[in-house]
């Protein structure tokens, strides 16, 4: 099991109808924040560390990701629910391989 506490959904639509969820936690250990990617049957299949939540948001922004409090046209409870479960995704780890996912350029 993958313990996930945060409920701040971010999703990116996919082809085929498809989506893939994110959720971003505080790892207060390690002094960092952690996305965790998962699909629709709450299988957890990537994950990425930022320095920080704030750094996390805007590279999700930035790799095509919304936050679902964001979309009013939108179920907030059609959400994947826990428990959260290691999975892979046929393709491996898309994210943090950078296969798909762009850095977002440094800000001044």
């Amino acid at each position: 099991m993958v313990n996930v506490v945060s409920r701040d959904f971010w999703f990116k639509p996919l082809e085929n109808h498809q989506v893939n969820w994110c959720l971003v936690d505080d790892d207060l250990v390690a002094s960092r924040s952690v996305a965790y990617f998962f699909h629709e049957c709450s299988g957890v299949f990537d994950r990425l560390a930022f320095v920080t939540r704030a750094q996390a948001e805007r590279a999700l922004r930035y790799n095509g990701f919304e936050r679902l409090s964001e979309r009013t046209d939108l179920d907030p409870n059609a959400v994947p629910e826990p428990p959260y479960q290691e999975d892979e995704h046929r393709n491996g780890p898309i994210y943090s391989s950078g296969r798909f996912w762009r850095e977002p350029p440094e800000l001044p």
